[in-house]
């Protein structure tokens, strides 16, 4: 019975603070003003900046945005194939690819 009461607080408190029940991707996009779209199809000007809704989506920024570019915020530009250990914020040349501050 605690366990149950315990259950409801934490589905109640998932739906009462903004943010806390969306995915880490996600709310990494939504600090950088990207938009979730379908897997790899970012249309223009926007460009690829990581995953939404648990890798399920493409976080799409608008390029026109005066967005960082990967480089200057001290992180690599690495092809879809190659796992990041951190992505974070800033574009890359390549639509498809992503920013790693650690590859």
């Amino acid at each position: 019975k605690l366990f149950s009461c315990l259950m409801a607080l934490l589905l109640f408190l998932l739906q009462a603070v903004p943010g806390l029940g969306l995915p880490k991707d996600t709310l990494r996009c939504v600090r950088h003003q990207g938009f979730c779209f379908r897997p790899q199809l970012c249309p223009e000007p926007f460009a690829a900046l990581g995953t939404c809704s648990w890798h399920q989506k493409t976080c799409c920024v608008d390029t026109t945005s005066h967005f960082p570019a990967c480089q200057d915020e001290g992180g690599h530009c690495v092809p879809p194939e190659i796992d990041c250990l951190q992505e974070q914020g800033g574009l890359c040349p390549h639509r498809e690819w992503k920013c790693c501050a650690e590859v």
